[in-house]
């Protein structure tokens, strides 16, 4: 009878201390949401600050975040349903549409508006010119990726044909193509930050040029999730986007040292200093996007690099896979 009594108080107890905590963390107003970024990047810094500052909480979003390293396991991760949102480049959604889906990806919040990449040259000490690359060593970025497809665009912009000019290499797996750069391959060399900064450091080359400035806007990386998941939740994609421009006009207005120390807690390994470094190139040459709204000039750029790279069956006119509405009343509000 007395063990009877114990284990009564006892889940008894546990119950209120349950009830404590739940009505502490918000728990029960909150609604979940499943990111999968397709990388660590700092690149994605306004993504980390709307978390950090609390945005999404604010927006009652019970956000979790995961890498999903890839645009093709981060697609497939969204349209399985492992994820709710996945913040990957647009021409992800292009080839989920290219394929017939009916479910179509739709893209609804922009976080970056520029390609993220630079040109990195080993011997770095004379005055730039792309003509420097023909006959050299190129060690770029994935084939059908974004990345290599805004690279390849640019390096045409610049009379350099990226079969017959240099030697292009883009087997590497991108986790590896900066290793394989320390190991001595390649005079030039397509990166993102950090890995550009923390190079220059050590000394390893110096960047001679920005992709993302030579290959104009588009919407290089967007929150994109199944029109299922609108058609479902379509208040849940407005609190998001809402939450989303919040942090979008945080970093606008802010230093790159304060991003820098609003982004840390997610680059532990990074030093500080290369942090900022990073945040101030992209900040400088406008990559990050003030708003969510991708527009149609942006759009139709990115349809050119695309076709351009032989990735494009047709061209898809905005308003097929792009909804601007949840940006355009997150503006309204603010």
């Amino acid at each position: 009878m007395k063990r009877q009594k114990w284990w009564g108080l006892a889940l008894s107890m546990l119950l209120v201390y349950g009830a404590v905590l739940t009505g502490c963390s918000g728990g029960g107003s909150s609604t979940k949401v499943r990111i999968g970024e397709v990388t660590r990047s700092i690149f994605y810094a306004p993504q980390y600050v709307a978390l950090e500052k609390g945005f999404f909480k604010e927006e009652g979003l019970n956000v979790e975040l995961q890498t999903t390293p890839g645009g093709d396991k981060t697609m497939t991760a969204l349209l399985s349903g492992a994820i709710d949102v996945a913040l990957v480049g647009s021409e992800t959604s292009i080839y989920v549409y290219q394929q017939g889906s009916e479910d179509p990806v739709i893209n609804f919040g922009q976080v970056t508006q520029t390609d993220g990449t630079f040109l990195m040259a080993r011997d770095g000490a004379s005055a730039f010119d792309w003509n420097q690359l023909k006959g050299k060593v190129f060690l770029g970025q994935r084939k059908g990726g974004m990345p290599q497809m805004a690279g390849e665009f640019t390096l045409k912009k610049n009379g350099i044909d990226p079969q017959a000019d240099l030697e292009l290499i883009q087997n590497i797996d991108f986790a590896n193509i900066a290793s394989a750069y320390a190991s001595g391959t390649g005079e030039f060399v397509q990166l993102f930050e950090p890995q550009a900064s923390i190079f220059e450091k050590e000394g390893r080359g110096k960047v001679v040029a920005s992709f993302g400035v030579e290959s104009g806007h588009l919407p290089y990386t967007v929150f994109m999730t199944k029109q299922s998941y609108i058609d479902k939740h379509d208040a849940t994609v407005q609190k998001f986007t809402n939450a989303l421009y919040k942090a979008q006009q945080w970093v606008e207005s802010s230093s790159p040292e304060d991003i820098a120390d609003a982004i840390m807690p997610y680059f532990k390994d990074s030093d500080r200093e290369i942090v900022v470094s990073s945040v101030k190139r992209y900040k400088e040459q406008g990559s990050y996007a003030t708003d969510p709204i991708v527009d149609e000039a942006e759009w139709n750029n990115l349809l050119d690099v695309m076709d351009q790279a032989g990735e494009l069956k047709e061209r898809v006119t905005p308003g097929t896979i792009v909804n601007n509405s949840f940006a355009e009343k997150a503006k309204q509000a603010k």
